[in-house]
């Protein structure tokens, strides 16, 4: 079985009761059985968990500290039966002094004890009272019959994946361990808290993991204390949450009185390709938390364990739309934000080089629509007067009455200057000049159609002083689905990072918000319209008859390809995984396959249209600019690419 770069991790609320050692410690290892038969990795537990986090006074009394030391042990015996490797919270006293601490357990010993570096001294609980700040120097302690690690500078290796571990408070400060932790190496950070609860904290905290996660290009695993501890004077509901790079996995329900897991499966490889990404994010050896310790197999052991190979993604969600915000209220947020971007950037080009005029080719298609309606937004930025958009249909062989007459109604609802070419008899023409078989459908009738366009507009932008807005969008220019010198070329691409699966609800944000009725009947019949460059003739029904997800495939599926490639720089094995998984119930495994193959053959061979792009302001963490985004020889080789994926 190939490893794709995941590890199965969990965050556990048990059943807790304060001071009874025995019983939490038989409902830590029941919550471990569980999490061994899930194929859990690695498992965390709430602060304190051995004892319960408020025992308050009672962590004075030698005998709970004695029990808590008898506890581990058991712990750590039981850790002979199962593979996977947990995190609990005990209290341990050395040195005339008590610290709140994290053990991690595995093969039947603890392997190390990181305590609480930041104890907070505020609300009803004040940490300084019982227990000491964690050790910055390296330590070590010896309950048992060998010596055990013990300080916050430890990081932890298992099955070639590094973690660190944090306690509570550690997180709230304004320069978390888990910072440098993570600029150490670790790409997991797991953290035992009792976060109490307070109207607006629960949000905030999420957003913190969020935020933490993100800052640190990580995986950030939280567990939180829950029923069973006092509420004398604070309300524990249980927290259990994990976050990735930025995204929420899951997110456990508070106020629960049974036990909870929430498991995820955690793309390490995505992490790790992020961190490359981003040479801001370097590991620094003059600074690095050692010593690193090696959690070891038993020996004997598969090297490539079944709790460290997770290719089913059970409890991984995978978005067939990476490109669209799945959240309604969300998607109209970023389809504003993503618009104004556009805008913006169109406005200062034109405000740049004091021009008033913009000429673009409207076809009555979705991306000649929304590169409209981002013109006139920009025009209204500026003050300027909507006259000044010179809008063009350029009706030829396939253009089909639907999309004419939704082109014209829009240029004249949205009061732009309109203008009809058509490019019949200039085409049939340069036809003539050529030697072309008007009745050959190859493609030099396809793309002298599109130059003949292309020509109309650069003159008109030359007669009136304007200039030419591109149309294209990011999944065209990613297949090489626009014709060299014909509609890939303009003088400011505004759709340019946009891709395809974006564009239809960004011109539906627009048609939200428009007031005009006829405007927004006429943007509703041309998301409704198939996506065609009607190039060939209409059908006999006068109906379009090239569509272009017949011939190049999908778009869902190609954009799902492209954000994979490029923004994870994943393999066309783990993408093709993925994809299997997405759009399980849409496509079949060939399906998916025979348009990876297409798309990695298009993809390749068309860089030398992308290495000319025109300029064109970027809106999202994907773009195919050659000026910073993505560079990338015209002549590469795909062969790397394409064996593996037809071997798929």
């Amino acid at each position: 079985m190939e490893n794709l770069g995941y590890i199965r991790v969990a965050a556990a609320k048990p059943a807790v009761k304060v001071g009874d050692v025995e019983f939490n410690v038989n409902r830590i290892c029941d919550m471990v059985k569980q999490a061994d038969q899930k194929n859990v990795s690695l498992l965390v537990f709430p602060e304190l968990s051995v004892t319960g986090y408020t025992c308050a006074d009672l962590f004075f009394q030698s005998n709970l500290l004695e029990k808590s030391i008898e506890g581990l042990k058991t712990l750590a015996d039981f850790s002979h039966d199962v593979r996977t490797t947990f995190i609990v919270g005990i209290p341990i006293a050395r040195r005339n002094a008590i610290y709140n601490c994290a053990a991690i357990i595995s093969e039947g010993k603890v392997w190390g004890v990181v305590p609480k570096k930041y104890l907070p001294n505020y609300n009803e609980f004040y940490e300084r009272r019982w227990f000491a700040e964690g050790v910055k120097s390296d330590d070590v302690i010896a309950p048992f019959n060998y010596e055990i690690p013990f300080s916050t500078h430890l990081l932890f290796n298992r099955y070639g994946i590094t973690f660190g571990v944090e306690i509570c408070e550690d997180l709230w400060v304004p320069v978390p361990p888990s910072s440098q932790m993570s600029k150490s190496g670790a790409e997991i950070i797991f953290n035992l808290s009792a976060t109490d609860e307070l109207a607006g904290k629960h949000s905030y905290l999420v957003d913190l993991i969020e935020q933490q996660s993100a800052r640190c290009r990580c995986a950030y695993v939280y567990a939180s204390a829950g029923s069973g501890e006092s509420s004398t004077d604070l309300a524990f509901a249980g927290n259990c949450i994990i976050a990735e790079n930025g995204v929420l996995l899951c997110c456990s329900e508070r106020f629960s009185l049974s036990p909870q897991m929430e498991i995820a499966d955690v793309d390490v490889e995505l992490l790790r390709n992020d961190r490359n990404h981003h040479n801001t994010f370097r590991t620094e050896p003059d600074n690095m938390i050692e010593p690193i310790i090696i959690i070891k197999r038993k020996e004997g052991d598969d090297q490539t364990q079944k709790t460290a190979i997770i290719n089913n993604l059970e409890y991984r969600y995978v978005n067939p739309t990476p490109f669209v915000e799945k959240n309604e209220n969300l998607l109209r947020q970023r389809c504003d934000e993503i618009s104004s971007i556009q805008a913006w950037g169109l406005a200062q080009r034109l405000k740049a080089i004091k021009c008033d005029k913009a000429v673009i080719g409207i076809s009555g298609g979705l991306d000649s629509t929304l590169a409209l309606l981002v013109t006139v937004k920009a025009f209204d930025l500026l003050s300027l007067d909507r006259k000044g958009i010179i809008g063009i249909t350029m009706p030829g062989f396939g253009t089909t009455e639907r999309t004419h007459g939704n082109a014209w109604n829009l240029m004249e609802e949205l009061g732009v200057t309109p203008m009809e070419i058509a490019i019949n008899k200039a085409v049939e023409i340069h036809f003539s000049d050529i030697g072309q078989n008007p009745d050959k459908h190859d493609a030099t009738y396809e793309n002298s159609q599109a130059r003949e366009r292309t020509q109309i507009l650069m003159d008109m932008a030359n007669k009136t002083g304007g200039i030419v807005i591109g149309t294209g969008d990011l999944s065209e220019l990613a297949l090489g689905w626009c014709t060299y010198n014909g509609d890939q070329m303009s003088m400011y691409g505004v759709n340019a990072s946009i891709p395809k699966t974006l564009v239809r609800d960004l011109v539906k944000g627009y048609m939200i918000s428009e007031k005009n009725e006829k405007v927004k009947e006429t943007l509703q019949d041309i998301i409704d319209t198939p996506i065609s460059p009607e190039l060939l003739p209409a059908a006999a029904d006068g109906s379009i008859a090239q569509k272009t997800e017949d011939f190049v495939g999908p778009y869902e599926l190609h954009d799902f390809f492209l954000h994979l490639m490029l923004r994870h720089s994943f393999s066309p094995t783990k993408i093709f995984t993925l994809a299997c998984k997405a759009f399980e119930g849409a496509y079949d495994r060939e399906t998916i396959k025979k348009w990876l193959i297409t798309f990695y053959r298009r993809f390749f061979s068309q860089q030398f249209k992308r290495s000319c792009m025109p300029d064109g302001v970027k809106v999202g963490s994907v773009c195919l600019s050659p000026r910073g985004d993505w560079r990338m020889p015209s002549d590469a080789s795909s062969a790397l690419w394409i064996s593996e994926a037809e071997n798929l």
